[in-house]
């Protein structure tokens, strides 16, 4: 079966470029019933906001994981760069990091 032109098969995400998927963005706003109507590129920019503030977060917890000369970034690492952060401290306030790590394997 021929492709109808102009259609393209890739993702939005890929289409942005994003690792975060527009898609599940477009369905939380979607479910949130925050507006009546929804810009096409909304999901697109949450997503966008989303996957850069948690790259910054985790540079920041890999930053204070290597001055500690550790292999791996723990929620506690995750939760002191965020309040040692000027920026993200302020935006985090409210929020509490889990320091409940999984069972390894």
């Amino acid at each position: 079966v021929p492709r109808e032109r102009g259609r393209s098969c890739r993702s939005r995400s890929a289409r942005a470029g994003l690792a975060f998927s527009v898609c599940q963005m477009e369905r939380l706003l979607r479910a949130g019933r925050y507006a009546k109507r929804l810009g096409a590129s909304a999901p697109i920019f949450l997503a966008a906001v989303i996957q850069f503030l948690t790259a910054t977060v985790l540079g920041l917890a890999g930053d204070e994981a290597r001055h500690r000369r550790t292999a791996y970034i723990t929620p506690e690492l995750v939760d002191r760069a965020l309040h040692n952060h000027e920026l993200l401290s302020g935006l985090f306030t409210m929020t509490t990091v889990s320091q409940v790590a999984p069972a390894r394997y």
